[in-house]
């Protein structure tokens, strides 16, 4: 009997081909076939796993989800580690939702593959309000972190704030995937909004 550990590193040898046409073309243009040529499979086996696109695009995102994920766990681990200003672990997090590398972008693209479908696909709406909500909770977390530090003043909205920062990453994210990871320093407009909420004793180095 195939082992479990086959079966989902198969659903991710699939879904990675699936987010590498959709960063390059686009949700329209990416076809079962196309697909399987990617991931030098047949279709046949990518049907087995996935019944249709919607559900493709599911897993890929939910994937790529993970791995953005698990970078952001590792920032925090490491500046918890290090010591730093939770203003400062918070801006090395919210940098990996940035376009800033090839691995980085073609992530960007998937989500806003399943944000576009999501308008008319309640099923993907759920997955997206899930991961949204995940995020403002996590920096909101932090926020309220920085109010216990000392960092951020006490009083402040934190899930408001947290928008806030938010809207501006997703803004960010936009304009380098148009413009190119180089065209401004989004590093640094980053930290100076997260400068507006963390004006305590502490706050985002310049680095």
């Amino acid at each position: 009997m195939p082992r479990v550990a086959d079966h989902d590193q198969r659903r991710t040898q699939i879904a990675r081909a699936f987010q590498r046409l959709l960063a390059a073309e686009g949700f329209a243009a990416v076809s079962f076939s196309r697909v399987a040529a990617e991931a030098g499979i047949s279709v046949g086996l990518i049907q087995h796993y996935f019944p249709g696109k919607d559900a493709l695009l599911r897993f890929a995102y939910d994937d790529a989800a993970s791995r953005m994920g698990e970078r952001v766990r590792v920032r925090v681990r490491n500046g918890e580690a290090a010591r730093l200003p939770v203003a400062e672990v918070l801006l090395d997090s919210l940098a990996e939702l940035l376009p800033l590398d090839a691995a980085r972008d073609v992530e960007y693209r998937v989500r806003q593959g399943l944000q576009a479908q999501a308008l008319h696909q309640p099923v993907l709406a759920d997955v997206a309000r899930r991961a949204g909500r995940d995020l403002l909770g996590y920096v909101t977390t932090v926020i309220e972190s920085g109010v216990e530090r000392g960092e951020v003043e006490p009083g402040v909205d934190a899930v408001l704030a947290a928008r806030t920062i938010l809207a501006t990453v997703q803004g960010l994210a936009d304009q380098l995937a148009l413009s190119g990871a180089d065209a401004f320093p989004a590093r640094e407009v980053l930290r100076r909004v997260v400068a507006t909420v963390f004006t305590g004793r502490h706050g985002a180095r310049e680095r």
